[in-house]
């Protein structure tokens, strides 16, 4: 089974050592994504605009490995304050309301970067 491996702007991916994404067979993989930008900073604003961030790397990812959003089976979305729960829900339901991927938010003590008020993964089956 071959496999193949994506980066993304993040500055951790080399410095920990393990890839934005990875395709092995019909399965896409996204790692822990936070709300980074282009430059290695973060996004800012509010949760919501972190978590949009946080999906356009994602969306990134298992595009550039032959996937889309609809190939989708499973997210997990770490946040670090309950009360976002309901914002970056929001923003799950406008990307997968129709795909409705098995799903889950945990709420936890802190995340890498302190301003980050989430961190998504994903995971994607090429069923086509």
């Amino acid at each position: 089974m071959d496999k193949r491996v994506t980066a993304s702007a993040s500055p951790f991916e080399k410095a920990f050592g393990f890839s934005r994404a990875i395709r092995s067979g019909n399965r896409i993989l996204v790692s822990g994504t936070g709300p980074i930008e282009p430059d290695g900073s973060s996004t800012p604003g509010d949760a919501a605009a972190q978590a949009r961030r946080c999906f356009e790397i994602i969306e990134a990812a298992i595009s550039e490995l032959g996937g889309t959003m609809a190939d989708v089976v499973r997210t997990r979305m770490f946040v670090t304050d309950a009360a976002d729960g309901d914002a970056i829900g929001a923003v799950h339901g406008e990307i997968f309301g129709d795909v409705r991927p098995a799903a889950t938010m945990v709420v936890v003590a802190a995340l890498l970067r302190p301003e980050w008020t989430v961190e998504i993964e994903a995971e994607a089956e090429l069923i086509r």
